[in-house]
Parts: structure tokens; sequence; C-alpha cells
């Protein structure tokens, strides 16, 4: 009778032992295997922006040589190299243009070349006939290797790093173009491992690497990422599903325990800060540059988690843009500005804030309308909320034509923001209905600095004022940079130089200090519509 006790208690354990044992390892099976798979979908995902930021740089240099190719202008005149300078202005991945007659180099967007400078051979033909040489060292600019981009008569330089111009911390990205020709990298790929696997596309992991291989038309990215990484990928999923094992586990010898949490993804995560209306905004104070005194403010999201610490706008708007989440957010910014300035916009007519418009509200004209109907019922006159849109809002010009001149209709000044970063030219500004145009600060960042690029403000200076526009440049922050300004006539300034972005009520605080200091402000510039 013991005996059988005994052989009926060690089944029973040898059981409960593989009852406990199954699940939990199916589980960390299922937990490795889900990691993994979503590891892979990132890579995926990294290689495809990849090779869209490449394509979208071919194909603004297409744009760019075949405007250049048909301008009529007489070779290397100071109209033509104007026009090549300002196409490269234009177009923030392009460095140089150049032109050549005889196969010599004439003439770049930097002047005129003294010295014999032979055409480089090409290493490759793209499909929409740019003859592609890999790697050269400019002569006139003396910068880093460039790719260069030929058609027809001209060239564009391009630094390889654009072409994988992304976002992809620990991820490593190896970019060829013509079969097996390596035309650009990102974060340090292991090349001979990348060349392994660039005949095919497709996914897996090697011995010490995860790896996708995309391909699109005549370009290849090969994007990798360390195995070191996947245990805590591994740790995050088993943390879901391993309380299920254990559940199951435990339910077969009696005990129910059950365990789970789930693990967000950053756009997840975004959604719930959306829902939760967790972004606040901070006000930039506007100065103007010869009194000193505060006229408004740019209007600066922030995303504030639920324990305190602030996210930065460059770590979550750019996914809040792909994903369509840009819209709420700017409603919610729109919503904040009433909430807490209401009473002092109210109270002081020369004071404005300015508000950024996202691409798709430039195209659509959305954000105007809510815009409108939150003004309503409140002291806010439209003309002390000024618009902002990035270059990047005006790929599509003639849709931006129409909602910039609605806003303007309505009573609100519209500014270029960030200018001379994106796509806007010069015949694109005198088509558009602006007030304003935005000095981005890495032009502001020249001043004083003997560079080649530190001409280019006045540039900017003297191509507002022949449009009637008035000025502001971003990111002062010395005195020397604002009497600069001052001395050259720009309107107003915003910069650390004045103040940081500060919460509301400390901006109010501001704002009335400088009215104090410095006397009333002007009233708010309105240009006649």
């Amino acid at each position: 009778m013991l005996s059988r006790r005994w052989r009926v208690i060690s089944l029973g354990i040898l059981l409960a032992f593989i009852g406990a044992v199954l699940p939990v390892a199916g589980m960390a099976w299922m937990s490795r295997q889900i990691a993994t798979a979503k590891e892979l979908d990132e890579l995926d995902t990294f290689a495809r922006r990849a090779l869209l930021r490449a394509t979208t740089t071919f194909q603004d240099a297409k744009k760019v040589l075949d405007a250049i190719e048909v301008s009529g202008f007489e070779s290397c005149s100071l109209q033509h190299i104007e026009q090549m300078r300002a196409l490269t202005m234009s177009i923030s991945s392009i460095e140089e243009i150049g032109f050549f007659d005889g196969g010599m180099l004439k003439c770049t967007s930097w002047g005129e070349i003294a010295q014999q400078i032979h055409k480089q051979p090409g290493d490759y033909v793209t499909k929409d006939g740019m003859d592609v040489t890999m790697r050269l060292r400019p002569i006139a600019s003396r910068g880093s290797e460039v790719t260069a981009l030929y058609q027809g008569k001209h060239n564009a330089l391009v630094l390889p790093s654009r072409f994988t111009d992304i976002v992809a911390n620990d991820i490593s990205v190896a970019l060829y173009a013509d079969g097996d020709k390596l035309l650009s990298s990102l974060n340090g790929p292991d090349l001979p491992f990348a060349n392994l696997h660039l005949a095919t596309a497709g996914r897996g992991m090697g011995e010490e690497y995860l790896f996708v291989t995309a391909k699109q038309e005549d370009m290849t990215a090969v994007v990798t990422r360390s195995r070191s990484g996947l245990r805590s990928k591994i740790t995050d999923e088993l943390a879901v599903f391993l309380p299920v094992g254990t559940f199951i586990a435990l339910f077969i010898v009696g005990v129910v325990i059950w365990l789970s949490r789930k693990r967000l993804s950053p756009h997840a995560e975004l959604e719930i800060a959306v829902r939760n209306k967790e972004f606040i905004v901070y006000y930039q104070p506007i100065v103007e540059l010869e009194t000193g005194i505060c006229i408004g403010a740019e209007a600066l999201v922030r995303w504030k988690r639920p324990d305190g610490s602030l996210v930065r706008p460059d770590l979550f708007i750019p996914l809040a843009e792909e994903t369509g989440l840009i819209k709420p957010i700017t409603d919610q910014v729109v919503a904040a500005v009433v909430a807490d300035l209401n009473v002092i916009l109210a109270k002081d007519r020369t004071l404005h804030i300015a508000i950024n418009l996202c691409a798709e509200d430039v195209e659509t004209g959305r954000a105007v309308e809510v815009i409108d109907e939150c003004l309503k019922a409140t002291g806010i006159r439209k003309e002390q909320i000024w618009l902002e849109a990035t270059e990047r809002g005006f790929v599509n010009v003639e849709a931006a034509r129409v909602t910039l001149k609605q806003a303007r209709d309505m009573g609100h000044s519209v500014a270029i923001d960030d200018f001379g970063t994106g796509y806007s030219s010069l015949q694109y500004l005198q088509g558009l209905p602006l007030d304003a145009l935005k000095i981005d600060k890495s032009f502001i960042d020249t001043i004083g600095r003997n560079t080649a690029t530190s001409t280019v403000i006045l540039h900017i200076i003297q191509m507002a004022k022949s449009l009637g526009l008035f000025l502001v440049a971003e990111g002062v922050e010395s005195q020397l940079q604002a009497d600069y300004l001052t001395e050259h006539g720009v309107d107003f300034g915003q910069g650390w130089l004045f103040s940081k972005p500060l919460p509301a009520d400390e901006f109010i605080a501001y704002h009335r200090n400088s009215k104090t200091t410095n006397g009333e402000a002007p009233e708010i510039i309105q240009v006649a519509r």
C-alpha cells in the first residue's frame, strides 16, 4: 500500500512537473519568437525609411538639375550662379551645384572656378538618367567626400550621409546602389556581414546580428541590429506571456496565479498621451529688437508624462506626424493657449501668440477652422494668433496658398518658420500670401563667424524686405547677434538671450516686466490684406 502510494505520488509529481514546465517553456519559446519578429518588423520599417529617404534625395536632386538645365541664363553669369546658389539653399540635402563645359568645371554655386577641374567619370546611371559618381572630394567648397549626381551640363553634390538621414539609434544601415555599390552607411554597419545578405531581399538572424534586406528599384538597404539587445526584448515579452504559462502550470497543481502586463509600443504610448491630454505648452518670448519689449511668444508643445518628466518635441513630433496624431496634438495646443492666456490676450491687444501648423493642416486648412472655433466666446482677436508653417508645409504650393489666404482673410498673420532648411524657393515665397519670415537658428549661428555661409543671412534679410515681409530671428543667443540683426533691420528676435521657453505664468510675468522696463509695446503688425 505504501509502495503504491509512493508510486501515485511519484507519478503525480512527475505529471505536475511536466504540467508546470511545459507551459512555462512554451511561453518562453513564444516570447522569443514574438520578440524576434517584432525586432525584425522594426528593422524592416527602418529599411523602408532609409530607401524612402534615399529616393527622396535623388528626386530632389533631379528636380534641381532639371530646373537649372532649362534656366536659359548665360553660362556662369551672375544670374546663373545666383540661381545655382538659390537652388542649393532650397534643398537641404544638396551641398553644391556645378556647371561643366567641355568636361571641365567652370563655375559652382560658390562662384567661378579658376583652376582646371575635370568631370569625374560616373560609377553608374540611375533609371531616370542621372550619372552618379559615388565618392569625390569637392574642390570649390573643400568639404567632406560627396556623391555627385550629373544631369546635362550640371551636377549636384550630396553628402553620402544624406541618403540615410534617419534617426536610428542602435540600428545600422548599409545602403547600396546599382547592385553592390555602397552609396551610404549609418551607425557603422558590419559591411562584410551586409555584403553576405545583399543579394536577396529577406530577414533573419545570424550569430551576431538580426538583419533585414529590402530592395527598391536599383537600391538595396541592409539594416542590422546586434543580438545583444534581444535578450532584454525577450524579457519584456516574457513579462507578458510567462504569467499565462505560470497560470496554466499552477492550475494543474491547484494554485492559480496570473500576472501580466502590457508592453506598449511608442505609437501606443503616444495614442494614450493624446487620449489623456498629456501635452502642455511652453511659451518662448518674441522680443522687438530695437526696444526689448516682449510683443508675443511662440507656443511650443511639450509631452509631460504622468511621472512629471518632459519628452522633447524632436522625439515625438516626427512619430506624431507619421501616424496622424499631430492633428489632435495641435488641437490641444490651441486649447491650451486659450486656457492659459485668454485673460492677458483679451486685456493686452498688443500681445500675440504664434502657433505652428503641421504640413497636413497647411494643405487642408483644418487647423484654421479649429482655431476659429476655439476663439469663439473668448476675448481673443484673430489678429492676436499668428500661424507658422515650416517649409515642409509648402510642398503642395497650391493647397498651401488656399489655406494661407483663408487664414489671412480671417485676420491671422502668417509666417514661414525655419526658413532655409526645407523646400521653399524665392518663386514660392513670391506666390504665397505671407506676412513674416522666421530666419532659422542655423543662419543666426553664423553671425560673427568668418564662414562660407555667414553672408547667407544678409541675402535672406534682403529677400524678405524685397517681398515686404517682416523678420523674426530664431535662436538668438548673444548680444553680438542681437546687435547685428538690429543693425540690419530685423524686426523681432527670440532665443535664450532673451528667455528660454516658459510656462504660462512665468511668460505672463516676463511680458509684464518687459513692458514695465521698456515701455508700452507697439501695436501688433498687420500687413494690409
